[in-house]
């Protein structure tokens, strides 16, 4: 009986350690945006949802921008100017994905009803794939007609870049986010925001020695 006790000890005992011991990660669940989410002291998606909010408030409450949507659907018989994303450059010191940012602010402006977007990048590549296969393996009746794209009257950039002041252990980084809509048939600049609230105190350990 006694030895039965202690193989059965033991055996817990060896459970404990293994589980103690295992490689599976420890997962928690937080709130988006909380402050948990900001745990590095770099870009996080906190920052993502501020300078994103700030960027497509600030675009659709331009006038500037609202009275060239104005005259181009005055010209296009009342339908939507379109709009076609380029670049969004990270010049910063740190790896960001800028399609983020384009993203969000293409989706909620759609959602506005106030522009509409057309496709660039590889994802017009793969439809204009798609139509010229069609040329060859769909019916004439079903095939996508080529030469009918719709042509974009702006084009959406920007460009993240960073500002780091280091003093010892103390390290300030502010990020400047710009976004800018250009009118594609005359170069034009029609509006332009620029975020620079997401600035951070960052403070290291000092060494010991």
């Amino acid at each position: 009986m006694r030895k039965k006790l202690l193989a059965l000890s033991f055996f817990a005992v060896l459970v404990a350690v293994l589980a103690g011991c295992s490689s599976a990660p420890r997962v928690t669940r937080v709130e988006a945006g909380g402050a948990t989410s900001d745990l590095s002291g770099f870009w996080s998606a906190a920052d993502v949802r501020i300078v994103s909010e700030s960027l497509i408030a600030d675009a659709l409450s331009s006038p500037r921008l609202d009275a060239y949507i104005r005259e181009l659907a005055v010209r296009n018989g009342a339908a939507n100017p379109t709009v076609i994303v380029g670049r969004f450059r990270n010049n910063s010191s740190e790896h960001i994905d800028t399609a983020i940012i384009s993203s969000n602010m293409r989706t909620a402006i759609i959602n506005s009803g106030r522009l509409d977007f057309v496709e660039g990048g590889d994802a017009r590549d793969d439809i204009r794939a798609e139509r010229q296969d069609q040329q060859w393996n769909a019916s004439e009746a079903t095939a996508a007609a080529l030469g009918n794209e719709t042509g974009a009257d702006f084009m959406l950039t920007g460009d993240v870049r960073t500002i780091v002041d280091r003093a010892g252990n103390m390290m300030v980084r502010t990020y400047f986010v710009t976004a800018t809509i250009t009118c594609i048939e005359t170069n034009r600049i029609i509006w332009e925001g620029e975020n620079n609230t997401v600035q951070k105190l960052i403070q290291r350990p000092r060494a010991r020695l």
